[in-house]
């Protein structure tokens, strides 16, 4: 193997992140604090993470002793907020080379219905949540998300310009990107879950592979992570599944790597798309679940 080779390789230079600077919507808790301590204790000289509750924002900034995760306090389903937001890191940086899209809410439940209920039943129950409740989970989940794409698509490229136009890796080869974080429900047609949540994954999904084909012709790449059971404010909530991140703490015929996702996990995804090593993807959704998909009634 000549030396060349072998520094291409190598895992340092294909899982490298430093002098990166992303924004992280939702970063104060659950995947995306994850998402934000993988790329700022890696070398990331700056992660914003973005959030409704400044409090939980100022504490996950701790998580880092460099001081490169900065708190913005924000709102995605606003689009003032969210031009106020990118106006601040345009005055702080001019460029941003990552987005993560993670906020999200779970939306309107069925769990009280038995899986042998009447049409009736059905209806009653799911009528007597409002329009509204329903809809909101869309105004987050795939509206909020795609404001968000918009207010810092232009910070987006300018990070494509860095290098001579070959993006912010020195030397060039890994271009401007989007990562949204969807989710496996996307997929799910269990029983009992969110119509709302899941139809809106599902919604998210399909636009960021339509915005990975428009945008081709700026070079900012679009890719979706698609978690399952990781642990999170509204994870148990939605699939039962109670936090295990010890292996045998879960069925494997509920997650056949018989444990919830952790921060490794999710830190290995998202270093791999960040850097070199995953500078090819464009369009893709990667599912990481431990197997969870494959084991319920899905669509994949």
């Amino acid at each position: 193997m000549s030396t060349d080779s072998a520094a291409t390789l190598d895992v340092q230079n294909l899982f490298n992140v430093k002098g990166l600077v992303a924004v992280v919507t939702g970063g104060g808790t659950g995947i995306g604090l994850m998402i934000a301590k993988a790329l700022a204790l890696n070398g990331a000289s700056k992660v914003y993470i973005i959030g409704r509750r400044l409090e939980k924002l100022q504490e996950a900034a701790k998580a880092s002793p460099h001081g490169n995760i900065i708190p913005l306090e924000g709102d995605i389903t606003s689009q003032d907020s969210l031009s106020a937001l990118a106006e601040k890191v345009k005055s702080q940086t001019g460029y941003i080379d990552l987005l993560v899209p993670n906020a999200g809410i779970m939306g309107p439940k069925l769990r009280d219905l038995s899986p042998t209920c009447s049409i009736d039943d059905f209806v009653s129950h799911a009528w007597k949540t409002p329009m509204s409740d329903f809809t909101n989970t869309y105004d987050v989940n795939v509206t909020g998300v795609y404001y968000t794409i918009l207010a810092f698509l232009a910070l987006l490229q300018k990070g494509n310009e860095r290098n001579g136009g070959k993006g912010w890796r020195e030397g060039g080869g890994v271009s401007s990107q989007i990562v949204t974080v969807g989710s496996i429900a996307a997929f799910s047609r269990k029983e009992g879950a969110s119509f709302a949540y899941n139809s809106s994954k599902a919604g998210l999904t399909h636009l960021c592979k339509h915005l990975s084909t428009y945008f081709g012709r700026w070079r900012v790449r679009v890719n979706v992570v698609a978690p399952g059971m990781y642990p999170s404010e509204m994870s148990t909530p939605l699939s039962g599944v109670k936090d295990g991140t010890q292996e045998g703490a879960i069925d494997p015929k509920i997650i056949p790597e018989t444990r919830t996702g952790k921060e490794e996990d999710m830190a290995g995804v998202i270093l791999f798309l960040a850097g070199k090593a995953g500078a090819y993807n464009n369009g893709s959704i990667i599912t990481t679940d431990g197997g969870r998909i494959g084991v319920l009634p899905s669509s994949y």
